[in-house]
């Protein structure tokens, strides 16, 4: 595979989608909202659209023209450029990650898009957007055969991975997925998405007029408002669950003896290859609508990814799993995780703790409201007792435990975080503590993995002193601990 080849001819459609996506505000916020005023030719417009238009063809077309890929001498070879020519080598030892995944385009025509990472890098190192299925895998197993003829021991492990026979062992339903989507909060993202949107065509939507034509509708009464608002959010749910369920469609977890494969998506298919050795740890999530229903979602803290597929540094192993099915389920797939993630509790003389801290914050507030938007601010007291109740969450979740080489921490903020690590992929342990918790002999406990390109830590507060010494022990013949 020494001759350069170019990508497939649909890349040029590609890179003009992208060049639009990158340009629509500046396009907006240039061309279109400044055709409003009078003192501009009616033909300047058009003539800028074309310009633009036409210099989006010819870039994108030169970006396909400009564009080569090849394998030699150990070596993936990308050179690229349109005016200045960009030469990237990378080692195949180097390669780390090799993803496949089809959009919506790539699937009209049969082709995958393919990405290739290597350790510590804040993007994909080499993204082929459009190559046929064929070429994707012969890429990927190329790759793979070189690594391991260059490497004893990986050809020994290969050798014993060709006997073995890759398995489903997991697979997300439709019902659970519904509920998943349901009662994941994304409608807040959501929202916030839909609203940013809309604010960037503020000047084009008459909004003034728009709500002056209904203020007679407005002033027939709240109730017909606040339906008309509980509406919207339905309607912003609904397309928020659903959104959820495309994406995530046909999630299935498919393990070998060295790789973690995990596919979804139905508009959009991706399909994720995990070295086990990468993982760094796994992370239980639980919300508050999910732990009542002993539901969780499990991620994988993974020692890989990239800046711009944000998906790759959040890596979901279990959109959604029971709990009592946990255990069986981390036992099959990653076996040196296995725990039965039983906590010990912190102790009960650290409630006031959690406590205080809620009634620091919340106190300047309640005040502010009280002072300046009396009588209606005083309703803020019924912030009182939420706040005791979210401390005493926080106070209930939070714990730790040690069984064998794993480290378990768990504490809360909104969603329950449990934290599972093994000794030898920790990367530091800070153990810390204030005169007002040694006046209590209580201390805070934190420990981090590798997680994509930065950290994932997890702390718990107001841990028995003398807890902490046991996990410095444990952990110490290892590693250097940072006190503060």
């Amino acid at each position: 595979m020494s001759e350069p080849k170019r990508l497939h001819p649909i890349a040029v459609l590609l890179n003009i989608i992208k060049s639009i996506k990158e340009l629509v505000i500046p396009f907006l916020l240039v061309v279109v909202i400044p055709g409003k005023n009078e003192g501009i030719p009616g033909w300047i417009q058009p003539l800028v659209i074309a310009i633009i238009i036409l210099f989006i063809i010819g870039n994108a077309f030169l970006q396909w023209l400009r564009f080569t890929y090849r394998l030699e001498e150990g070596e993936f070879r990308i050179e690229s450029g349109v005016f200045v020519r960009k030469k990237r080598y990378i080692k195949y030892d180097r390669i780390h990650s090799i993803d496949i995944s089809e959009g919506i385009v790539q699937r009209i025509f049969s082709l995958v898009k393919l990405n290739i990472e290597t350790a510590g890098g804040s993007q994909a190192d080499a993204v082929l957007s459009a190559i046929r299925k064929s070429d994707a895998d012969r890429i990927n197993a190329f790759i793979s055969e070189e690594k391991n003829a260059n490497n004893p021991f990986d050809k020994d492990k290969n050798e014993v991975a060709d006997n073995a026979k890759s398995s489903s062992v997991f697979k997300q339903t439709l019902p659970q997925l519904f509920v998943m989507a349901a009662t994941s909060g994304a409608v807040g993202v959501f929202l916030s998405g839909a609203i940013a949107f809309i604010s960037q065509f503020d000047e084009m939507i008459p909004f003034e007029r728009i709500f002056k034509d209904y203020e007679d509708f407005i002033e027939m009464g709240t109730i017909i408002l606040t339906l008309f608002a509980l509406v919207a959010l339905l309607v912003v749910y609904v397309l928020a669950t659903l959104s959820m369920v495309i994406k995530y469609a046909s999630f299935t977890v498919i393990k070998t003896d060295e790789e973690i494969v995990i596919s979804r998506g139905l508009l959009e298919k991706r399909q994720l290859t995990i070295p086990i050795h990468k993982i760094q740890g796994i992370r239980i999530m639980e919300n508050l609508i999910r732990k009542p229903l002993g539901l969780a979602t499990v991620y994988i803290e993974y020692a890989g990814g990239s800046m711009e597929d944000k998906e790759s540094l959040s890596i979901m192993l279990f959109p959604l799993i029971r709990k009592k099915h946990l255990h069986e389920k981390i036992l099959e797939i990653l076996p040196v995780y296995e725990t039965t993630t039983e906590m010990t509790p912190i102790p009960k003389r650290a409630l006031s703790r959690y406590v205080f801290h809620k009634f620091l914050y919340l106190i300047p507030i309640i005040g502010a409201l009280v002072w300046f938007f009396r009588p209606w601010g005083y309703l803020s007291l019924l912030l009182v007792p939420l706040a005791i109740f979210w401390a005493y969450m926080q106070y209930r979740d939070a714990g730790w435990n040690i069984e064998g080489d794993l480290l378990i921490l768990s504490s809360r903020f909104f969603s329950k975080q449990t934290l599972i690590m093994q000794r030898s992929r920790i990367q530091s342990i800070t153990y810390k503590k204030s005169w007002f918790q040694n006046r209590k002999e209580l201390a805070t406990i934190s420990a981090s993995v590798k997680s994509g390109i930065t950290s994932r830590v997890g702390m718990v507060a107001d841990v028995e002193e003398k807890d902490c010494q046991i996990i410095k022990s444990w952990y110490l013949p290892k590693k250097a601990v940072d006190s503060q």
